[in-house]
């Protein structure tokens, strides 16, 4: 990483964010406090373990909140938003003189990682320290170093040191069981309690209500190319559906701007005068409005699904009964197909059948599907179980 950094800004950004890491925590914490610390690798696992957070921070209202990343995009999306930790910083690098100085500034009582960021050095110094360690969302998957002849080390100190796996699905549950990690039980996926806390919030978004205009509004929500290239077919093809663009880096909103020049920018709004009527779409260059504007959306395209960077999150727009549009890029991401089977969600293998079948759910003569579509996709959020619970159950016992 540190020699990757000086070509890569993101890569920079962690590795000069680490440099603070351990006086963050100095300045905060003292040897004697007890603290509850979870770790997720990016923004995804973060949203994934704040309901767990947050009912533990409750149950334990005299321990003090740690949160850490290895991720820039995770630390950089919270640390400017309202959280309930006492400190945010990196994760440090998993060399076992730097753990064990860092952790010997608290006491932690309970640490989780979330989804399957795992680091050695880590969980042995945080057992040497006697905290308990759990795994929340647990995915493992057979491509993983564990199911290897080499990674069978590394299972063996996941057997010594983590205390309990908390598994998203029954496959994962039965691979981890294949391998030994039998202190595993299936609870499913916390994203689901966290989107349907999404709902109850208010989600209100400046000058969006006008921008529609009571059209109907297709959200992209953190774009990439594929994605973009889908908002061009559709503009071109139908003029009266509103587009919204989030793209998944605001580095993205110069080469948006050049792609729609005659698109507003959301930044440049200042009252609803200035809200063009023959606008058709909206760039958005601002971060942490994305859950937001998919409650004023008729149909969403969520970005990743087109190549191996990942699909991003389809939850946020599901909840809100969204019809969600991807790639069938989704390998990792269990609830894509979920959602698919349920008739919630479509995905496509190129940009030009996606652009279509959002083309024909936005067309009048075609409300019943789409309005089957949204209730599924809604249904498809509220019959999860309430995972946060089942595995606060299994901690306090």
């Amino acid at each position: 990483m540190k020699v990757f950094s000086l070509c890569n800004d993101k890569t920079k950004k962690g590795v000069d964010g680490r440099k603070q890491s351990l006086d963050k925590v100095k300045s905060a914490f003292s040897k004697t406090d007890k603290v509850i610390w979870m770790h997720a690798a990016s923004l995804g696992e973060y949203e994934q373990g704040l309901p767990v957070l947050e009912r533990l921070k409750g149950q334990f209202s005299d321990h003090k909140i740690l949160i850490t990343f290895f991720s820039p995009s995770g630390y950089e999306n919270v640390i400017k938003k309202k959280h309930i930790a006492d400190v945010i910083c990196y994760l440090p690098f998993d060399k076992q003189d730097v753990v064990r100085e860092f952790i010997s500034q608290f006491d932690v009582k309970l640490f989780f990682t979330v989804k399957y960021d795992y680091w050695y050095n880590l969980f042995t110094v945080l057992k040497e320290n006697n905290a308990k360690i759990y795994v929340i969302s647990a995915l493992f998957y057979e491509r993983q170093s564990f199911f290897t002849s080499y990674g069978k080390w590394f299972v063996k100190q996941l057997k010594e040191n983590v205390d309990w796996f908390f598994h998203q699905t029954q496959f994962s549950l039965a691979l981890a069981k294949s391998v030994g990690l039998v202190k595993s039980s299936v609870t499913g996926d916390t994203r689901f309690d966290r989107v349907k806390q999404l709902r109850n919030r208010d989600n209100h978004v400046d000058h969006i209500i006008d921008f529609v205009g009571g059209r109907k509004a297709i959200v992209f929500g953190s774009s990439w190319q594929a994605e973009e290239k889908i908002a061009e077919m559709i503009s071109r093809k139908n003029n009266t559906v509103k587009i919204i663009i989030a793209p998944h880096d605001l580095k993205r909103v110069e080469h948006l701007k050049n792609m729609f020049p005659d698109a507003l920018l959301y930044s440049k709004i200042k009252d609803s005068q200035s809200l063009h009527s023959n606008s058709q779409i909206l760039i958005i260059d601002s971060i942490g409005l994305l859950s937001k504007l998919y409650s004023y959306a008729d149909v969403a395209v969520v970005g990743g699904g087109f190549h191996d960077a990942g699909l991003h999150n389809i939850l946020e727009a599901a909840t809100f009964g969204v019809p969600v549009i991807f790639g069938n890029h989704y390998k990792k991401n269990p609830e894509a197909d979920d959602l698919i089977n349920k008739n919630g969600g479509r995905s496509f293998a190129d940009e030009y059948t996606a652009a279509e079948f959002v083309l024909f759910l936005a067309n009048e003569d075609n409300e019943e599907e789409l309005a089957e579509m949204s209730e599924n996709a809604r249904n498809f959020v509220d019959e999860k179980p309430n995972s946060t619970e089942m595995i606060l159950q299994k901690i306090l016992s």
